[in-house]
């Protein structure tokens, strides 16, 4: 059984972290969740998420850098991965679907398609 806890950050959580939480959830069966770091976010990053994941996916530096700045203690020890999928998407678009399947697979391992 897989228990690894995957967490996909942006910042409102409306396009590019929701997408990736959608095309993961139950793949392989990982455990996934998406957050924003802005304060009108759909779903707000909080210190239980970062306590909750394994892996941390952020879309842009700036993500990690407000992580860090919010969560410094919480993320000892956690791998918080850059995306660098700049905020040009909307919800479930294929391009954006498939630059994350492809910068994710480097990190997870993905059903062959």
């Amino acid at each position: 059984m897989n228990d690894v806890k995957l967490l996909f950050v942006c910042s409102r959580n409306k396009w590019r972290s929701l997408t990736a939480e959608k095309i993961f959830h139950g793949v392989n069966g990982y455990d996934v969740r998406s957050a924003g770091t802005e304060d009108h976010a759909r779903i707000k990053v909080t210190g239980g998420h970062i306590g909750w994941a394994n892996l941390i996916f952020v879309m842009e530096r700036k993500h990690s850098r407000r992580l860090q700045e919010k969560f410094g203690p919480e993320l000892i020890g956690k791998r918080v991965i850059c995306l660098d999928i700049p905020d040009d998407y909307m919800f479930m678009d294929e391009e954006l679907i498939e630059t994350l399947k492809s910068r994710v697979a480097e990190y997870i391992e993905l059903p062959e398609e």
